[in-house]
């Protein structure tokens, strides 16, 4: 049963508008991923075309899961989003397993990573940030001078966040519109100035170059897919701010097909710029997988390395952003359920925002990043993304049949084909990925699991008390 029904005030400011709640995911979803893993989907595809296909499967997805996730939100308009809605749907183990992975790996551990890139690419302007300086260093262990700027990162947008819904969402829209027009400017420019005619004869003179139409294309672009789908993640941060936003049943639903559809748009467009700038052997073969820098340099010159490491500060930076206001309020709600630390549910007496949980979120996310060990557990939960994104939409079915009086302003668009085939889709995937990939598998269905013994010692401390 839900402890914070929808209507009843729990003390958050409703600061965020459609503008607000858009951005939110357009940021969210455009970190690094872009700048860098078509250069290992087209290893993997080893054809223009399936390196296409790979991106529009994902786009098609992508949409799918976020028109589904409007009727949810348009009936729940609640801080924590998913997590209530598997907890409405399933009961509260199952919104449980999703906050504790949430806060284990998948937010904070996107958070860690996302800020290393950002240091990682501040070191073309600052040569003394880097992995190899330490500021620190005892034995084996040590703290670089990119692992500090990456917790100051931190840091800083955590006490941004802190200062007020508002503020965070005036840095949240400052840089997704830098952001987005830095990756127009890039697509604007490949098509206008950076056509090459080698480029474009290789790529879509041979565009189904190794595509059989068969089992085979199926499951490489299924296990392909991984990069693309982390590079389209995130969307789903808006429902975490519901109880923030100004007419949420109309304004979320609404964000997240907006939202999803231009992103997925950008991206697709860019990787038309990258086929037509680079032969499909130099994408295979991007120094560090760095794809936009080479076709940027293809037509910028020189200045292109400089000028991408820029527009990926920028991005990687309003990307955290994102990721730190979304992602405290899904602790917050779990903290409400007692399903979390209990101090994590105080909010700010004057700002309104949830304090306690921003800086519980902060620590956790700087520790990753001493670790070093982020993007091995993201490459282990990616199973564990989709299965949530699986079961939350199979909650729609759930929630039809057994509460078929709960108010819906929006319904599912297609329902039901449209969940149904996405459930279809994505389990498609997470068979390819058990039958091809096991080691990023089992990793990520055991952190899912050892949450079960958690759930029931937080449910008998939370009784005793």
């Amino acid at each position: 049963m839900a402890t914070t029904p929808p209507g009843v005030d729990t003390g958050l400011v409703k600061g965020l508008g459609l503008l607000d709640a858009t951005t939110l995911v357009v940021g969210s979803m455009i970190g690094s991923g872009i700048f860098i893993v078509s250069a290992d989907i087209a290893r993997q595809v080893a054809s223009p075309g399936l390196l296409i296909i790979t991106w529009v499967v994902t786009a098609a997805l992508t949409l799918m899961a976020a028109l589904s996730y409007g009727e949810l939100a348009s009936a729940m308009p609640q801080a924590g989003g998913q997590y209530v809605y598997l907890r409405e749907a399933f009961g509260p183990l199952s919104g449980f397993l999703f906050g504790w992975t949430m806060f284990l790996v998948i937010q904070t551990g996107t958070i860690a990573a996302v800020a290393v890139a950002f240091a990682k690419f501040a070191g073309v302007f600052f040569p003394a940030i880097s992995a190899q300086r330490y500021v620190l260093r005892l034995g084996p262990v040590g703290v670089s001078t990119q692992q500090l700027l990456a917790m100051a990162v931190l840091v800083l947008l955590t006490w941004v966040n802190t200062r007020g819904v508002r503020t965070g969402a005036r840095v949240q829209n400052t840089f997704t519109f830098a952001k987005t027009a830095a990756l127009l400017g890039l697509v604007g420019l490949g098509l206008a100035l950076g056509r090459n005619a080698q480029a474009v004869e290789r790529n879509f003179g041979q565009f189904w170059q190794g595509a059989d139409w068969g089992w085979w294309s199926v499951r490489l672009v299924g296990v392909a897919m991984v990069g693309a789908l982390f590079s389209s993640d995130a969307w789903n941060n808006v429902t975490f701010t519901a109880g923030e936003i100004r007419h949420p049943r109309r304004n979320v639903p609404l964000a997240l097909a907006l939202g999803v559809t231009i992103v997925s748009a950008i991206y697709l467009a860019c990787n038309f710029v990258y086929l037509s700038v680079l032969p499909l052997e130099a994408i295979q073969g991007a120094q560090e997988d760095r794809v936009a820098t080479a076709a940027a340099r293809v037509i910028l010159g020189p200045v292109a390395v400089p000028v991408m490491a820029a527009a990926i500060m920028i991005s990687t930076f309003g990307c955290v952003n994102g990721l730190i206001l979304a992602g405290a309020r899904v602790y917050y709600a779990m903290a409400l359920d007692k399903l979390f630390f209990r101090p994590a549910a105080r909010l700010d007496p004057v700002r309104r925002t949830p304090v306690v949980s921003l800086a519980v979120q902060c620590a956790w996310a700087c520790l990753l990043t001493l670790t070093g060990t982020y993007s091995d557990l993201l490459d282990y939960v990616i199973f564990a993304v989709l299965l949530f994104y699986i079961l939350t939409i199979a909650g729609i079915f759930v929630l039809r049949r057994r509460r078929p009086d709960m108010e819906r302003p929006y319904r599912a668009l297609g329902y039901p084909v449209l969940p149904a085939v996405y459930i279809a889709m994505a389990g498609l995937i997470e068979v390819l990925l058990l039958l091809y990939k096991p080691r990023y598998t089992w990793p990520g269905l055991i952190i899912v699991l050892l949450g079960v013994p958690v759930y029931f010692c937080w449910r008998r401390s939370a009784a005793r008390s």
